[in-house]
């Protein structure tokens, strides 16, 4: 993790969840938390950022292919549609910033989460959990519906999110989708 740097240092800078600034140019695209000024550890997202962050591969194509996003510039399910989703469950712990002005960083959206990426992580499962539950509830078959529950029940957020980054390896800048 790196230290919260002096902001302002040079280009657009962004107000965190704390009340801190932080300079877009110091969240490079490796990025996935920091250690803040306020004490605290802020997750980062960027729209570049795969969804396969968060969940295998196969689940990211079930997401791409069957949500449909809300009309905009976009065709298919991405990191951007995810953290709409976490913005709107956590409006207060989350701040965003549109930079596709400055061509130096890399990315278009920014997302700093007033907690750290582990528990980002958590609760981007525990979203995504809901909204496939939502989209089985209209599958018309009772069946169906009955064995994703079951099988919910058994589901450990917690502990696949363990398990994701330790075979995710997030520590290394190179870690790659499974």
């Amino acid at each position: 993790m790196t230290e919260s740097g002096v902001p302002g240092n040079g280009g657009q800078s962004m107000e965190l969840p704390c009340g801190e600034e932080r300079s877009i140019h110091e969240l490079d695209m490796g990025l996935r938390e920091f250690d803040c000024r306020c004490g605290e550890t802020h997750a980062v997202v960027m729209d570049m950022h795969p969804l396969s962050r968060f969940v295998p591969e196969f689940l990211v194509e079930i997401l791409t292919e069957t949500v449909e996003p809300a009309e905009d510039d976009r065709e298919e399910f991405t990191t951007a549609h995810l953290m709409a989703i976490v913005m709107e469950e956590f409006p207060e712990e989350m701040a965003v910033a549109d930079v596709a002005e400055d061509g130096a960083v890399g990315y278009a959206l920014v997302w700093v989460a007033d907690f750290d990426s582990r528990r980002l992580h958590e609760i981007v499962v525990e979203l995504l959990v809901e909204l496939m539950e939502h989209a089985v509830s209209h599958a018309e078959d009772d069946a169906v519906m009955d064995q994703f529950e079951q099988e919910m029940l058994e589901f450990d957020v917690s502990e696949f999110v363990e398990q994701y980054r330790a075979q995710r390896d997030f520590e290394s800048e190179h870690d790659t989708p499974i």
